[in-house]
């Protein structure tokens, strides 16, 4: 297992975690837990290296309206 923080723009509510955090534990295989953080404006992603990229991860946030970023 790997960590990734991601620095997420766009996060203006406190339900914005909630959706990224769905979307990335949802949609993607090998999540094991991602936690957002709106005070933070960052998203960590434990992940099987095996199963998904980083690459992947961003791409998932992105699509739902967020800049996301290493």
């Amino acid at each position: 297992m790997k960590t990734i923080t991601l620095k997420i723009d766009g996060m203006h509510c406190a339900s914005c975690p909630i959706m990224i955090e769905g979307t990335v534990e949802d949609t993607l295989q090998g999540i094991t837990s991602a936690q957002a953080s709106y005070i933070k404006q960052e998203c960590v992603v434990e992940y099987d290296e095996d199963q998904v990229s980083p690459i992947e991860i961003v791409k998932a946030i992105e699509k739902i309206g967020y800049k996301a970023e290493e």
